[in-house]
């Protein structure tokens, strides 16, 4: 069993997934906070029975789909006062919960943030087509670059965090809304001189359900990341001119 500790799950059109995934990370003894941004499938309501029937899940009902990130702020400053330990995972079991006591061990080992990475030794992305591992790795490389830091997996969305890193953090503060979140806060972590650290996992496409990722998503989240890299550079210049 892990320490006491909630797992974020974001949720929009997730009803084939959500009561698997919220049993699986509650049989680890993590309670869960769902935050469903009005899914029109039945998720709203399968989460609502879920939380009725078990007092370690909650539900947070938002009126309208804001993004990935705004979810995510949401849901930890509902839950950053209750838990020591806060995490955060994808809702289609695309991260297996079982990976879960190897992030928290972590933790316990002294980390502030870990993330859980395809890109390191023993990660990996299961049956990805070439080209697919090619954009995410080269995305990875891209943010890394104009960024900086260490971490190899900036985009992977499996993470725990210890409450008092969250706060030095600020999450409900970040410049982006949808998936270059997880970027941002790698690079917050990283900047504040938060130990970060990875854990190898293996990532696996979704069985059930409707990814929500597209090329306008991908597209915006580059465009962020361009935009915060030519910031670091020209404040890098300023202080090399002082």
């Amino acid at each position: 069993m892990l320490p006491k500790s909630c797992i974020v799950l974001p949720t929009y059109n997730e009803v084939e997934n959500i009561e698997i995934v919220a049993r699986a990370v509650r049989a680890y003894g993590c309670d869960v906070l769902i935050v469903d941004d009005d899914s029109v499938d039945g998720t709203a309501e399968t989460a609502d029975r879920l939380a009725k029937s078990d007092p370690g899940v909650r539900v947070l009902h938002r009126p309208e789909k804001t993004g990935l990130g705004d979810a995510y702020g949401a849901g930890f400053d509902m839950v950053i006062d209750d838990y020591d330990i806060i995490g955060q995972m994808d809702a289609d079991m695309s991260h297996d919960p079982v990976d879960l006591p190897r992030l928290f061990e972590a933790i316990k080992n002294g980390a502030d943030v870990v993330i859980g990475s395809r890109y390191v030794t023993g990660g990996g992305v299961g049956d990805w087509s070439l080209m697919r591992r090619m954009l995410s790795s080269g995305g990875n490389r891209y943010a890394r670059f104009m960024l900086g830091g260490h971490v190899r997996d900036m985009t992977g969305g499996f993470r725990v965090f210890t409450s008092t890193a969250l706060r030095t953090l600020e999450p409900g503060k970040c410049t982006a809304a949808g998936y270059a979140f997880q970027v941002e806060m790698a690079s917050r972590a990283q900047r504040s001189g938060l130990d970060v650290r990875e854990v190898p996992i293996v990532f696996r496409d979704r069985v059930r359900g409707v990814s929500k990722m597209d090329g306008r998503i991908a597209r915006e989240a580059i465009a962020l990341i361009t935009t915060w890299g030519l910031q670091r550079l020209w404040r890098k210049v300023r202080r090399d001119r002082n």
